[in-house]
């Protein structure tokens, strides 16, 4: 991505670069149960950061990711258990490099335009291209997919075999007319056929959007002629998470993603709950020249320096552990853990070996250096993660400090951080959380071209990982597991990247129930009073 573009949905619980995919709700429901249903309402929900342009297919990050569900649909949507239900297209069949999909009829567009299958396919076809440098490219949509219209049927044929298809198309939103290649009114703007129009944009504030009453296309066939559907979202953008709790718990609030103490607090309330299992913590290297991550010595050692699981503990607040695998957002395609065997283990003494093999010797001042080059690295994480992201990242600190690098910690917001990654390069070490239901919608991260041109932001250059998922690929869904596990181990023994830290995360309803699973379904939304 580039900078105007901000998954693994997904959650980045740091940034998420690709956002979990929306359906039903997972396990765990809690209180908050019962009352009148509220006709006419305004449902009051909080984003821990602003999205920055609202352009739907520019960015996956995790902010535009949750309030893009509001006004536009995907082709198709997927459930809780991961199956395929219908949104824009009623019939969908995928048959070796080919997929189809029949286009429901009277759908339309918050401006009452048409939403058609020629309209489905130059969705696509703009997605495809390169030279959009759309975020969902090679990770939501395969890399040289074609597609075209005839009648109320869009056919797709791909450049390869894709196992997880639909799941990627059910995250893909879809946008409408003239806007896909006028696409300077999309920046503050909504043009969509979701069931929510957006009326008033406050960037950093608010974000109002109402409500469309012919909208009848939602998952599964979902309407918005039901009591108390809103008539009326208020998104407020809260980066502090204590400030969101207090809004949720007072009722100015109907909804809110908490963690740490404050989850605490909601859940001694008694709220309506969902929880779900997410990436918390993925540590990325800067691969490019010029960088000392580029030395693959260097990587190993930053690696071996830290206590992931002390890390993992502190990051989450004692709510999670370890990782196992990138794609863990339900609903998911493989299980498996890809970390355990793999990833280097903690040894303090084993990561100064690999510098002093590697040439990096200490200076005077305890800093490494090698053929003039200091060991000085840039080390970037999100602000909205509160106190427990800043104790985590002061032990990583104080660990590679140890170790004989010139760290600095800076935190940013989701825009800056990803700007950074994706565009400007100054960055050596990243807190990013890749977000994702399915081992192929990491590939373009982790490999493939860098931006501008793709989304391989940290350069990774991994032959054995390449190999494995060009095998992957071959096999049928979930077939292929065992081999996306293998690929993603090669991955995590190079030290490449380095997810360390699952969390349960917690969305919080008040005065408001719904179904999440990442993102809340805006179909689902009930007020109660």
């Amino acid at each position: 991505m580039t900078p105007k573009r901000t998954a693994v949905t997904a959650v980045v619980a740091v940034t998420a670069l690709i956002a979990a995919l929306a359906g039903c709700a997972p396990a765990g429901e809690g209180g908050g149960g019962g009352g009148e249903l509220v006709e006419g309402g305004t449902f009051t929900t909080i984003l821990g950061s602003d999205p920055g342009s609202l352009d739907p297919q520019l960015s996956a990050g995790s902010a535009l990711f949750d309030i893009s569900k509001l006004a536009y649909d995907t082709l198709v949507s997927i459930d809780a258990k991961g199956e395929v239900r219908s949104q824009l297209a009623s019939e969908w069949n995928v048959d070796g490099t080919t997929a189809t999909l029949k286009i429901n009829e009277g759908i339309t567009c918050g401006d009452g335009s048409e939403f058609t299958a020629q309209t489905a396919a130059d969705n696509l076809n703009w997605i495809s291209d390169p030279a959009n440098e759309s975020g969902f490219l090679g990770a939501f949509l395969p890399v040289g997919v074609t597609s075209v219209a005839e009648g109320d049927t869009v056919t797709m044929t791909l450049a390869s075999p894709a196992p997880f298809l639909l799941l990627g198309l059910g995250g893909l939103p879809m946008v409408c007319g003239s806007s896909l290649t006028e696409r300077d009114g999309l920046a503050a703007g909504t043009d969509g056929t979701g069931p929510y129009v957006l009326t008033e944009a406050v960037p950093s504030d608010h974000y109002t959007y109402e409500l469309r009453e012919d909208y009848a296309w939602g998952p599964g066939g979902a309407t918005v002629d039901e009591k108390g559907i809103p008539a009326k979202v208020n998104v407020r953008v809260v980066a502090d998470g204590t400030t969101a709790a207090n809004l949720l718990l007072s009722g100015e609030a109907n909804a809110a993603q908490l963690t740490g103490p404050d989850a605490d607090r909601a859940i001694s309330a008694d709220l309506f709950t969902r929880e779900a299992t997410a990436i918390a913590g993925e540590q990325w290297y800067n691969h490019a020249d010029g960088h000392p991550t580029s030395d693959p010595a260097v990587r190993l050692a930053l690696t071996q320096a830290v206590d992931l699981d002390e890390l993992a503990n502190v990051l989450t607040a004692g709510k999670g552990g370890r990782a196992t695998a990138l794609a863990v957002v339900e609903p998911t395609v493989c299980s498996y853990d890809a970390i355990e065997g793999s990833l280097p283990e903690f040894d303090v003494d084993a990561a100064n070996a690999t510098l002093d093999e590697a040439g990096w010797v200490r200076g005077a001042d305890g800093v490494r250096e090698k053929d003039g080059t200091r060991l000085s690295l840039t080390f970037l994480y999100e602000n909205s993660l509160g106190a427990a992201a800043a104790a985590a990242a002061e032990l990583a600190l104080a660990a590679w400090d140890e170790i004989g690098a010139e760290v600095e910690g800076k935190q940013q917001d989701e825009t800056a951080l990803l700007e950074a990654t994706f565009g400007t390069g100054a960055w050596d070490i990243g807190w990013l959380t890749l977000s994702v239901n399915s081992p192929d919608q990491a590939i373009g991260f982790v490999s493939g071209t860098v931006p501008p041109e793709g989304s391989n932001f940290s350069a990774i250059e991994n032959e054995e990982y390449t190999a494995a998922v060009a095998e992957a690929s071959l096999m049928d869904g979930s077939e292929g597991c065992d081999t996306w596990n293998e690929a993603e181990s090669a991955l995590f023994a190079a030290a490449d990247m380095v997810p360390f830290a699952n969390a349960t995360v917690y969305m919080f309803g008040n005065g408001a129930e719904f179904e999440w699973l990442g993102v809340i379904e805006p179909t689902s939304v009930r007020l109660v009073g």
